[in-house]
């Protein structure tokens, strides 16, 4: 196993590779790396939470480093500190080549100006705009300096060489979303690069970049990025996912609760060493069932369901029960969700709801038949435009309307209630959604269905970027409404708040369900080792898609 320098920073200088020198006697000194990011003792303490605890990661020049970690393990936190968003707690230091920065005064500005570029999951390009004037945003549109117009031949004519330094075959004058997954992922990395005058020079972070990616697309990228590195780009990769990193990775370091628990070199890189080091403990290969419930007051039976990336999920729902699932980005856990919701339709399967077949051609359907839906992205249920009364009624409007005329008075007593049960912080029902805060928006989107009394309830990252406070309260309320006989079904990537919330738990990879633990087994390091050893080698599902 490799070890990370830790007795001083600022360890590298020069080219890409091993290099050599003599000392002051002349001799020949043992070849060295050069490590293009140093990372040294860095710490970073929030509030009741040490997110990053004496860290210390060498990544060297010209190779592919991977950086791994459960959610809550650092990983954020630490490409923060190296963007500048965050800046570490006093002690440590970041180098980047030969320049070393204390870490606790990193910035926006000091991350360019040493070279280090990002490309986020959310690649923040511009579909509507051609690949030409993406590679320009951020960078400058050239103008003429007497008539202030656009230069658009000079334009194309940069977007042609940046496109043909980093093999992206692809005509400038091409709108991005018409280019494929993976087109856009490369014009993403161009942009970051461009102004790069040799391919050693800075280090290229890319935080997930393949979630959204179908298989073949990944190859091409995964091509592409060994290329770049080969010829002296230094890469930080991070990801979930374990068959990329045994398939890309020079080099991977794995974070466990704010500390390295390891750094491998790549012949020491196993799925199940992977795995180890994640969780923190040896694999337990048989510590999951695969049981469908049958019988037992089920309220939803749902059998061989397909549909997007569901591929034959089977299992069943109690009526009061609390199902959790849990999966990777892209593993189809939200599909599931939408499926059931009549988002989207499935291509085969049946679902049953006590005991009745059941298939939703609208929302409207799945509404009068009982169930409720908080998707995962608060804006697509929130209507910020409104007030706070008129958002709480929004699942049942029909109930104040008699005669043409609004029941104003009922809408307003009803909301009034709900802020009081609830416990929304508002100054009024008239208060207008968009100035309540995010977990009180949170509350008033899961009190509008609770409102409903459902026979199910969805919940998508329910809990998502709220405090702790407003967290607790809506899983008071849902538990409130179990106890009255709802059912739930929620999915979040928060393993400890899905063990904690969850009668059962079933784990989702590449659309199929893979295993099931329950009552008192479910535990989020478990829940961790068998989301990540259920992932799929992407070569074998490739494979297996090319077959059906």
């Amino acid at each position: 196993m490799a070890s990370d320098s830790t007795d001083k920073p600022g360890v590298g200088a020069g080219g890409a590779g091993a290099h050599t020198g003599r000392s002051l006697l002349g001799e020949q000194l043992v070849p060295r790396p050069y490590f293009a990011l140093s990372v040294w003792r860095v710490s970073k303490n929030f509030p009741g939470t040490r997110a990053l605890d004496n860290v210390s990661i060498d990544v060297t020049g010209g190779t592919i480093h991977c950086l791994l970690g459960a959610n809550g393990s650092g990983k954020s936190s630490l490409i923060k500190i190296l963007a500048g968003v965050y800046q570490a707690d006093p002690g440590g230091t970041v180098t980047i080549g030969v320049d070393t920065i204390d870490a606790d005064r990193t910035s926006p500005e000091w991350a360019r100006s040493s070279g280090l570029h990002f490309v986020h999951q959310d690649l923040a390009i511009f579909n509507a705009l051609s690949v030409a004037e993406n590679l320009a945003i951020g960078r400058g549109f050239p103008v003429n300096p007497v008539t202030k117009a656009v230069r658009w031949r000079a334009l194309r004519r940069h977007a042609r060489a940046v496109l043909e330094r980093f093999d992206v075959d692809v005509d400038p004058r091409r709108m991005v979303g018409d280019l494929r997954p993976a087109g856009r992922t490369m014009v993403a990395i161009a942009r970051a690069l461009q102004d790069q005058s040799d391919a050693s020079e800075g280090v290229l972070v890319l935080d997930e970049p393949t979630v959204s990616l179908p298989a073949v697309e990944v190859d091409v990228l995964f091509g592409a990025l060994k290329r770049y590195a080969a010829a002296g780009q230094t890469i930080v990769y991070v990801t979930h996912r374990l068959d990329e990193v045994t398939r890309i990775a020079d080099r991977v370091t794995v974070l466990r609760d704010g500390r390295v628990a390891a750094t491998l070199e790549s012949g020491e890189i196993t799925k199940d060493r992977l795995v180890e080091l994640i969780v923190g403990r040896a694999l337990d290969h048989s510590s999951a069932s695969n049981a469908t419930l049958q019988g037992e007051d089920l309220v939803l039976e749902v059998s061989d369901l397909s549909g997007g990336p569901l591929r034959g999920v089977s299992f069943g729902l109690r009526r009061g029960e609390v199902l959790g699932i849990a999966g990777l980005v892209g593993s189809g856990r939200t599909s599931i969700l939408t499926t059931l919701f009549g988002l989207q339709p499935p291509s085969s399967g049946t679902v049953k709801l006590d005991g009745r077949v059941v298939s939703f051609a609208s929302i409207d359907e799945a509404m009068d038949a009982g169930l409720g839906f908080v998707p995962e992205d608060r804006s697509e249920s929130a209507f910020v435009t409104m007030s706070l009364r008129e958002n709480l009624s929004a699942a049942e409007v029909s109930k104040y309307w008699r005669g043409g005329l609004l029941r104003e008075r009922a809408e307003a007593a009803d909301a009034r209630q709900s802020i009081k049960d609830f416990s929304i912080k508002a100054i009024s029902d008239r208060q207008p959604f968009a100035t309540l805060s995010g977990g009180n928006q949170q509350k008033a989107i899961v009190a509008r269905w609770l409102r409903r009394r459902p026979k199910l309830l969805l919940l998508d990252e329910p809990t998502q970027g709220v405090d702790v406070e407003a967290r607790a309260e809506i899983y008071r309320l849902t538990r409130e409404a179990i106890a009255s006989g709802t059912s739930v079904i929620v999915v979040t990537a928060d393993l400890e708040e899905l063990a904690r919330v969850s009668d059962r738990v079933v784990v989702l990879a590449d659309g199929r369900i893979t295993g099931e633990v329950r009552g008192p087994d479910i535990d989020p390091s478990q829940l961790t080792e068998l989301v990540l050893s259920a992932a799929p080698d992407s070569h074998d599902s490739k494979l297996e898609a090319s077959q059906t």
